[in-house]
């Protein structure tokens, strides 16, 4: 499996090119922004786009989905819970002083239990709501694409609309930290870690039980 990581947009999301070594078909997760260097990231690994796929609706994760679809015609994938996000994405990032249009319509919905394939390879879905009701996690080949639910040594925020930390929580102990801990963890933003090192030392599951 080719990962490749790209830091985008103005908030420094991750953005990931997953792709197949064989038939060069290939996911992008949460665009959020340097389109065009996603764009040559694709062209250098001669990948072709199956899917573009956002982990949640929130502007820094989306905010490419436009330019993205126009220039390779590969179907936005998200959750059922955050599709109506996509068509506020220039009105969420005024807020915060940026300029972004807004995405087109969501193509798939997905839900927990859903396979996203490509090539020789597939992500299992995950739906790991709190730090927004759809957010999603991606799994497959001992990786896992959380978005903006666990980072290394922290969780994603749930302070915003729709926000539910004992959600998230739960989330985390019941779908992540029993896939295994030597699986790598790829957040939304920040470095890279592994399910053990969080399910040991972050400090947001040290004494929490699960409800």
């Amino acid at each position: 499996m080719i990962i490749k990581q790209l830091v985008v947009g103005p908030l420094a999301a991750n953005c990931f090119i997953i792709g197949c070594e064989n038939t060069r078909e290939a996911v992008v997760i949460d665009p959020g922004g340097d389109v065009k260097e996603i764009l040559w990231t694709l062209v250098d690994e001669k990948l072709k786009v199956k899917y573009i796929i956002n982990t949640h609706g929130h502007f820094d994760h989306t905010g490419g989905n436009y330019e993205l679809k126009k220039a390779t015609g590969a179907p936005i994938v998200i959750h059922r819970l955050d599709a109506s996000m996509l068509n506020n994405i220039s009105q969420s990032a005024n807020r915060w002083g940026f300029n972004m249009p807004n995405s087109p319509s969501a193509d798939i919905l997905v839900d927990e239990g859903d396979l996203i394939s490509f090539g020789n390879y597939g992500l299992n879905v995950l739906h790991t709501p709190g730090h927004t009701p759809g957010s999603i996690s991606l799994y497959g080949n001992s990786a896992v694409f959380v978005g903006d639910t666990l980072f290394a040594g922290s969780i994603g925020r749930t302070d915003f609309p729709g926000g539910d930390y004992q959600a998230l929580i739960n989330a985390v102990i019941t779908k992540i930290f029993p896939l295994g801990d030597d699986v790598k963890v790829y957040p939304g933003h920040g470095p890279s870690t592994t399910v053990g090192q969080e399910r040991r030392t972050n400090p947001f599951f040290q004494s929490v039980q699960r409800v």
